[in-house]
């Protein structure tokens, strides 16, 4: 948050803060016919699926900003949307950015803000296309929407898992979930106390895995250039074992996954022995990840397993034999998702 220069956002008022945020802001997709500047944005999609999804950010909820700066909150509110675009194997295309804010936060709070969101855009060549705001009484709350393509044969859904498809998934897990409990711990250290900077030497994959997520563009990219199309996939969100269930109900399938096929990263495995947790417990349950789980037919075995970034971690079942986990010593345990749940 900004000491020092503060502009008020009153000195503005409501269009001028939306022209101030947004007057730089260039179209470049030709599916973004008009933007920001009339009452509505206007959108031509002549032969293509249009993949639409939203999110609703509230902090104190879904972020804190004792510990996370605006500009990665603005970057990680688009992300986490592109996200849940490339999870339907859609590309995105635009977004809508709409804040609610309250008189704690001045022009140059929302400028950070916007700054993030523009980076997350120009990497995946994003167009905002609109938006609104409006004061709160509560802090701030974000909500954006974001607008994709596919081709109407490439849509994949969550409900496509068949018996033997293999279950997939990109980078690691568990390590956004060890970079909140890290950061929740320093808070509780520092409580109150003004300019201190702990030290997070060696920790600093974790951090950016919470604060600054990356979506998967990259592997969506590498199916298609395989010529692999997903028999079913979603986003990691709110943890493994729970969006692979959502798969599996979705699908009216069972499911096996090796533990010790979890991808891990070792700064994730050194957390979670200093907090004393269990490490599949964090893989499994962790969540806000932003990797994407897909199911694959067997068939396509060789295929993926040479796509980088890719693990396969377990295959599909028949209804009956539920969904479990196989532990190191070949123990089955039944699947609980225990994956955070924003409504409890």
């Amino acid at each position: 948050m900004h000491e020092g220069n503060r502009t008020e956002i009153a000195t503005l008022g409501e269009f001028g803060l939306i022209k101030h945020l947004t007057e730089d802001i260039k179209l470049e997709n030709k599916e973004s016919v008009y933007g920001i500047g009339d009452d509505a944005a206007v959108l031509s999609y002549p032969d293509k699926q249009v993949l639409v999804t939203t999110d609703l950010l509230m902090e104190g909820v879904h972020f804190d900003l004792v510990y996370t700066p605006l500009k990665h909150l603005g970057y990680k509110s688009a992300m986490v949307n592109f996200s849940d675009i490339y999870a339907m194997n859609g590309t995105p295309k635009q977004i809508t950015v709409s804040l609610a804010v309250s008189k704690r936060f001045c022009i140059e709070d929302l400028e950070d803000f916007y700054d993030g969101v523009k980076l997350a855009c120009q990497q995946h060549h994003v167009d905002i296309v609109g938006g609104d705001t409006t004061s709160s009484v509560t802090g701030l709350a974000i909500s954006i929407t974001c607008i994709g393509e596919a081709d109407k044969d490439q849509v994949v859904y969550r409900n496509g898992a068949k018996e033997t498809d293999l279950i997939c998934v990109s980078g690691d897990l568990g390590a956004a979930y060890m970079g909140l409990q890290l950061l929740e711990r320093e808070k509780a250290v520092f409580q109150g106390e003004k300019d201190v900077q702990p030290d997070f030497a060696g920790k600093e994959y974790l951090l950016e895995r919470i604060l600054k997520p990356e979506a998967r563009r990259d592997i969506i990219e590498s199916l298609a250039k395989a010529g692999i199309k997903p028999t079913a996939m979603m986003d990691i969100s709110d943890g493994l074992s729970s969006e692979l269930m959502h798969i599996c109900s979705q699908s009216k399938t069972g499911c096996r996954v090796y533990e010790e096929r979890i991808p891990i990263d070792y700064q994730t495995a050194v957390m979670a022995e200093e907090f004393n947790m269990n490490l599949s417990t964090c893989a499994l349950n962790g969540g806000e990840d932003y990797e994407l789980l897909f199911t694959v037919p067997l068939t396509a075995h060789e295929q993926v397993s040479q796509i980088e970034g890719v693990k396969v971690i377990g295959y599909i079942t028949k209804p009956d034999l539920g969904c479990a986990l196989i532990t190191r010593d070949g123990t089955e345990l039944e699947l609980k998702a225990q994956g955070w749940n924003p409504l409890k």
